[in-house]
């Protein structure tokens, strides 16, 4: 029951678009992400611009990698650790009252209308998944990255 091909991959591909869609808009404009990521107040500003350009990479990446079946372990795993330090960030902001814009799926306001708890709470069922996904992992011979 826990190793089921079907539920493997619906989670493959819903946290690897997830991942892949939330990349684009942070790729497109690393300067208004740069100001996302200073605004949660958490990180030296020296690295904010660096982070604002590579992580949105990092999301395309590992998200393709599930979508394809390129090594979904691995993917997954390192998707698991970006949704840990994304419930960290939202933790802190939360225990110091701060409501803001995460800068997931877009800029602003208008585009976001999910509270912070809200967020932790979609973070955290993304972050059991991507368990499941590491732990519970199908053998398949059409993926890359297959278990052994």
């Amino acid at each position: 029951m826990l190793k089921n091909k079907w539920i493997e991959l619906v989670l493959r591909y819903l946290i690897g678009i997830m991942f892949v869609y939330a990349s684009i808009h942070k790729i497109a404009e690393p300067a208004e992400f740069a100001k996302v990521i200073y605004g949660y107040g958490l990180f030296p500003h020296f690295i904010i611009n660096l982070t604002a350009i590579v992580l949105p990479f990092l999301e395309l990446i590992t998200g393709l990698a599930l979508v394809l079946g390129i090594y979904p372990r691995s993917a997954a795993t390192v998707i698991g650790v970006l949704l840990l330090m994304f419930i960290c960030a939202i933790s802190v902001n939360l225990i110091r009252g701060y409501e803001f814009d995460c800068g997931c799926f877009s800029f602003g306001h208008e585009g976001s209308t999910s509270s912070s708890v809200q967020l932790l709470i979609r973070d955290i069922l993304f972050l059991i998944c991507c368990v499941y996904l590491v732990h519970f992992r199908v053998d398949r011979k059409w993926c890359v990255g297959k278990a052994k």
